[in-house]
């Protein structure tokens, strides 16, 4: 699967840092995109459409950068950058998931290293998410009762126990069966057990973002 190009947001409230920082990603091939504030990136980022990280400072003017990495929920990787080297709220900050946690001022081989590293992770999520999504459309076409087989199929039942649970003839379960695995494109139960089974995991999704008010 080919992504789109990766962003970086950042997310800075002291502009001529979000400046610098915007300027050496991009020196360094990097796509970037800057928000001043926590409300702002929540307002204006679309992390639906292409693999994102987030390079995020701690003190921000409305929401915290703790706040924020709460509220996003694990739904994008987060390299924290700071201007303290404040160890008590890097350990929270890792164990909630953080993706890195930089002090200012940032060597631009470190921030190149973070970033790599934290856009590695974005690309993984955004593949999942892309899977789940392509999943969910070969489910949508299925009829009511498609999907009722399909729910008994996955479990191992043979043909003729769906049928006597969906009091139906055998026969017709197994032209269900057949419609079932070929608008899922799936080519075995095996593979078909392996797509519900990814579908129904719990990943990260990609509801709206939460607003700040």
């Amino acid at each position: 699967m080919n992504s789109p190009t990766s962003i970086v947001f950042v997310v800075d409230d002291d502009e001529h840092v979000r400046n610098a920082l915007c300027r050496l990603l991009r020196s360094g091939g990097y796509t970037a995109e800057a928000y001043g504030s926590a409300s702002a990136f929540l307002h204006g980022a679309d992390l639906a459409s292409a693999p994102a990280c987030l390079l995020l400072d701690l003190q921000l003017p409305d929401l915290s950068g703790i706040e924020l990495q709460q509220r996003l929920e694990g739904r994008v990787p987060i390299v924290f950058v700071s201007a303290h080297g404040d160890m008590g709220t890097a350990v929270q900050a890792m164990k909630a998931g953080a993706s890195d946690f930089l002090t200012k001022p940032i060597d631009a081989r470190v921030l190149f290293e973070a970033t790599s590293r934290a856009l590695e992770r974005a690309c993984h999520l955004y593949e999942q998410r892309e899977h789940r999504a392509e999943i969910q459309r070969r489910v949508e076409k299925l009829t009511p009762r498609e999907r009722e087989v399909m729910a008994l199929v996955v479990t191992g039942r043979p043909n003729k126990l769906v049928a006597d649970e969906l009091g139906a003839a055998e026969k017709t379960i197994k032209i269900h069966r057949a419609r079932v695995m070929e608008k899922m494109k799936a080519n075995s139960l095996a593979d078909l057990v392996r797509l519900m089974t990814t579908f129904d995991a719990d990943a990260p999704e990609l509801h709206p973002l939460p607003h700040t008010g």
